[in-house]
């Protein structure tokens, strides 16, 4: 049903068997043939350059030739022993920029070995299976909060509670998952995987969720510090920036983190409203979500608009193709000076920029497209907690996650570094391991054997 005031944002564009064809798998699982025929073109590389990539450091050599040998659950435990989110990190990790950016065959052939959907078929083997692939420790009698239930926090919560600890898992939305669960383009983890996958991770026993609670509203800090032994902080970011030009609050311009939220949690896609002519403000991965998305809900025109050169969107090359292979048009060098339209949304001004060295600037020529739909894609910010040092606008942290408060540890979007699914769940992981040692008065672990460990190879 269209909005009155935004008469070409509609829904129902496409049938629902047109939806339904449009949102599948973006790749298929890979058979055990197929499977098999992607481990043999691996070199099992004693140094491999795939797992320096990888910021979870699996052994990638080990489970690919784990999978050769037919034993493809193996191959998921050593993978999961490493990521406990090894499942959602094979689906949307930009394997292209590392494990697959990194591979020999790669820098010699330009086809490297599919790792990310090798691991796939790895960790699918042993979450079909029934159990829990990890045995939990004996109760500690320590208590530990959890605030934020997405990777950086699931994957904390896993470590702690396989050690035995009871965990508390608090976030404020009514789903745990953070971002796998709200933020990531739905063709990518489809029948409901994120949901699916915490449901798995919480079979290790000792994880209790509590949701729609917010940190700073009905949760307070100075009361978990003072309840439970320790307190990790997976809280994301939690606001996105504006977009200061004229017209910018104007019926059909949102941002576009709000709309991949709202198309996740739909229960039916025809159902969800979608503009004729969309323009998407930004380059990083999220604009491209959005972008591909609202062309798959039968958007007419989609455009990415991106102020600098396309070799400097945030979105890997991989991502810019798959737009353009749905139809999306990315206009680089071109800046929002304005949205025109009479209370909604009609068409978008754009400046072209360009950047002599001394930084990038308004060229003064502009153009206009058609825009009843805009998002702004322009990045998400930290919002700041009273107390705590920074770095860079976000929580300074030691290397295992340690805050400038005592007893507080923390990591994932709201800490310094990549903004990376898989990137999050290495710091979940080892601040867990900080936080027990720290508990129980033992050293912190090594995270993963020496490289080469058992895989031999070339």
């Amino acid at each position: 049903m269209a909005d009155p005031l935004t008469p070409g944002i509609a829904s129902g564009r496409l049938t629902a068997e047109e939806i339904a064809s449009n949102f599948a798998d973006l790749h298929a699982p890979l058979s055990p043939h197929e499977a098999a025929v992607a481990a043999d073109r691996c070199y099992f590389c004693y140094d491999a350059p795939c797992v320096e990539a990888c910021p979870t450091e699996i052994d990638i050599p080990l489970f690919i030739r784990q999978i050769a040998t037919g034993q493809p659950e193996a191959a998921g435990r050593t993978i999961l022993e490493q990521n406990i989110l090894g499942g959602m990190c094979a689906r949307v990790c930009p394997t292209e920029d590392l494990c697959e950016g990194a591979c020999v065959r790669e820098i010699a052939e330009g086809q490297p070995v599919e790792i990310g959907r090798l691991q796939r078929h790895a960790t699918d083997s042993v979450m079909a299976r029934q159990g829990h692939p990890f045995d939990r420790a004996a109760p500690t009698g320590r208590r530990v909060a959890v605030v934020g239930a997405g990777p950086a926090g699931l994957a904390c919560a896993h470590g702690l509670a396989m050690r035995g600890h009871d965990v508390t898992v608090y976030d404020a939305r009514k789903k745990p998952g953070g971002l796998n669960e709200y933020g990531i383009a739905a063709y990518k983890a489809v029948d409901a995987f994120a949901a699916r996958e915490v449901d798995w991770l919480a079979g290790i026993g000792g994880i209790t969720f509590e949701t729609g609670r917010a940190l700073g509203s009905d949760l307070h800090l100075d009361t978990l510090k003072e309840t439970f032994d320790a307190v990790f902080l997976g809280i994301g970011l939690g606001d996105v920036n504006a977009l200061d030009i004229e017209g910018s609050e104007r019926e059909g311009v949102d941002d576009a983190v709000s709309f991949i939220a709202e198309l996740r949690q739909a229960s039916d896609l025809t159902g969800l409203p979608v503009g004729r002519n969309v323009v998407v403000i930004g380059g990083g991965m999220t604009a491209i979500d959005v972008a591909v998305q609202s062309k798959l809900l039968g958007a007419e025109n989609v455009t990415i608009a991106y102020r600098r050169g396309r070799d400097r969107m945030g979105a890997s090359q991989y991502e810019q193709d798959l737009a353009t292979s749905k139809g999306v048009r990315i206009v680089a060098n071109a800046q929002p000076k304005a949205i025109h339209g009479n209370g909604a949304a009609v068409e978008i001004e754009l400046e072209y920029t360009a950047d002599d060295g001394t930084g990038l600037r308004g060229t003064g020529e502009t153009m206009r497209l058609p825009a009843d739909q805009v998002f702004r894609a322009i990045g998400q910010t930290f919002v700041p907690l009273d107390g705590f040092e920074t770095e860079g606008r976000k929580l300074k942290v030691s290397d295992a996650g340690r805050t400038s408060v005592s007893g507080v540890w923390a990591g994932g979007d709201c800490t310094p570094g990549e903004d990376l699914t898989v990137v999050a769940v290495a710091e979940g992981r080892d601040a867990a391991a900080d936080i027990h040692a720290e508990l129980m008065g033992v050293a912190v672990p090594q995270t993963r054997p020496a490289l080469g460990e058992a895989a031999g190879g070339a």
